[in-house]
């Protein structure tokens, strides 16, 4: 028993590196390192958690896939996808980009679905500017 108890906190480190190595590569590195420390800490102790709880359900039930193996991994989704939720919404919060391009002009473009009749009346005397029908 005491061996498999080592083997389960063996698995919680293994579970830990590869939930914050899946993280950081799926959802972008930038965006984790932007996230607060707290978010990070339960989410990916959750997922790792989870797992060894999954792996430890599967091993004392004589059937390895089981309801109590399918409530953690269903939590192992829930929290995966909670992941995705706070990265998502770090993504949408991220800083701008500090750009130093002060020296190029910006163009300004507007496009208009229904024009004003004065700016049809100007396309009517110039027939290379006419709307395509």
């Amino acid at each position: 028993m005491a061996l498999l108890r080592l083997f389960y906190a063996i698995e919680f480190l293994v579970a830990l590196i590869a939930t914050y190595t899946a993280w950081s590569q799926v959802g972008g590195q930038g965006h984790l390192d932007m996230m607060a420390w707290y978010w990070k800490a339960l989410l990916g102790f959750g997922i790792a958690y989870a797992t060894v709880k999954a792996t430890a359900a599967a091993v004392n039930q004589p059937r390895a896939w089981n309801s109590r193996v399918l409530k953690w991994l269903s939590l192992i989704l829930a929290l995966a996808l909670a992941c995705g939720a706070v990265t998502y919404y770090y993504h949408l919060n991220e800083p701008p980009d500090e750009e130093d391009d002060e020296g190029s002009p910006t163009s300004q473009t507007a496009l208009y679905i229904n024009p004003p009749p004065s700016a049809l009346a100007t396309l009517d005397t110039a027939p290379a500017l006419r709307p395509a029908p």
